[in-house]
């Protein structure tokens, strides 16, 4: 199947550095202590956080930092009766292995083990990679979210207490965890929770010898690699790096910085919504108008 055609368009009409459209909204779930849905094209989540709260099972109390858990779901009407292919080498079976990125050099990039990255991120001690298969998917993908919002959450002003993350997909199309882990931002930011920045996340790709930014299902499923990239946009640290197939490591780069370009812009969407949330606060208790 071509995915780019001679006019330089995707099959849903999009450049290839193009993304799809993105939209949020927070407080959307009004028990929780924060929330938020996000979009990305036709795919969409919501995030509800609770706490910080009393730590529920005592034996996983912490004295010096506060015990973050998440839960990764998909309701039964998200997607339809549809198989996923296989990409590059890998075989459909087996467990997803998480292990940080920075003792895996030969799958990510030498360069980046223990010095800077030739585009100019540091890896940071949360950043990890995401070897082949798919079962387990929800444990595996739990825990990816639980590990990259804990590099930006500021746990050690919450000692002895509890966050909870729970992130359900509504519909997916593609970039399932990036969006799952840009509705966390939100959610944690309506929750007030400190953190030492935004978290964003956003896929990149590399299908008929052109990278794509923003993968949809239909790309993403091609069996082609993809690379999803989380970061902390002012700090300049990478959160979360996985790589599905294999790239040469010059064209890894350039698919790398796609995804961290999309990251950006997730970011700026989200810091918007944060303003104008903000914004209709201030008016609501009278303080403008």
């Amino acid at each position: 199947m071509e995915y780019v055609n001679p006019e330089g368009l995707r099959l849903d009409g999009r450049r290839p550095m193009e993304m799809r459209q993105l939209r949020a909204e927070i407080g959307v779930v009004s028990r929780a202590d924060g929330s938020a849905s996000f979009e990305m094209g036709n795919t969409k989540v919501i995030a509800a956080v609770y706490g910080p709260r009393e730590v529920q099972n005592r034996s996983q109390q912490m004295n010096d930092q506060a015990l973050v858990r998440c839960e990764y779901s998909m309701a039964n009407f998200s997607t339809g009766d549809r198989r996923r292919k296989t990409k590059g080498d890998r075989t459909g079976g087996g467990k997803r292995t998480v292990i940080p990125a920075l003792n895996c050099s030969y799958l990510v990039v030498q360069k980046m083990e223990g010095i800077q990255s030739t585009n100019g991120y540091w890896m940071d001690k949360k950043t990890y990679s995401i070897g082949v298969g798919f079962s387990g998917r929800s444990t595996e993908i739990s825990l990816v979210i639980r590990q990259t919002m804990e590099a930006c959450i500021l746990t050690h002003l919450m000692p002895r207490s509890q966050i909870d993350i729970y992130v359900q997909v509504l519909q997916a199309d593609g970039g399932t965890r990036s969006a799952c882990i840009n509705a966390a931002t939100l959610a944690l930011a309506d929750a007030g929770i400190p953190m030492r920045d935004l978290v964003t996340s956003c896929s990149a790709g590399y299908l008929n010898s052109t990278p794509l930014l923003d993968l949809n299902y239909l790309e993403d499923s091609a069996g082609g690699a993809d690379v999803t990239v989380g970061i902390l946009p002012k700090l300049d640290k990478v959160t979360l790096l996985q790589m599905d197939a294999k790239l040469p490591m010059d064209i890894f780069e350039n698919v790398m910085q796609l995804a961290v370009e999309g990251c950006k812009a997730v970011e700026s969407h989200i810091r918007e919504i944060l303003l104008e949330n903000a914004q209709t606060l201030v008016i609501r208790q009278g303080y403008g108008s």
